[in-house]
């Protein structure tokens, strides 16, 4: 029979366990929020572009207009890292309750890779401004 401070600890290391989960679920959400919202930004940028262009009869800045495409995407991605961080925090809270965590490197693998074709893209886009 356990005793009662040996219950405390595995009440209290369940209870770290569970918080630790949570928290690693917040800061995926923060990410994709802030996603989401430097998409929501690009987007309204885009389009005060497109009205001074309007006003100033510019043909030069209505034809650019890559910045919007760019801007959902980045507010895709965060409505896709917000359902994946679900998904992982459900997945880790079940195996947590059994005893039997496994972990997961899904989501990580899918932020390392979003990040690496858009930092290669956003390179490719800018090296003529350079030269």
């Amino acid at each position: 029979m356990k005793n009662n401070n040996e219950a405390d600890k595995n009440t209290n290391d369940k209870s770290r366990e569970h918080l630790a989960n949570e928290r690693t679920f917040l800061a995926w959400v923060r990410t994709s929020i802030a996603l989401m919202g430097f998409g929501f930004v690009i987007v309204k940028f885009a389009l005060f572009l497109k009205q001074i262009a309007l006003l100033m009869d510019s043909e030069e800045l209505s034809l650019k207009t890559n910045s919007s495409i760019v801007g959902v995407v980045m507010i895709v991605l965060g409505i896709l890292i917000a359902l994946m961080a679900f998904l992982q925090y459900k997945k880790h809270e079940k195996q947590l309750k059994n005893n039997a965590y496994y972990p997961s490197s899904t989501l990580i693998l899918f932020i390392t890779l979003i990040l690496i074709i858009g930092g290669s893209i956003l390179a490719i886009y800018l090296l003529p401004i350079i030269n």
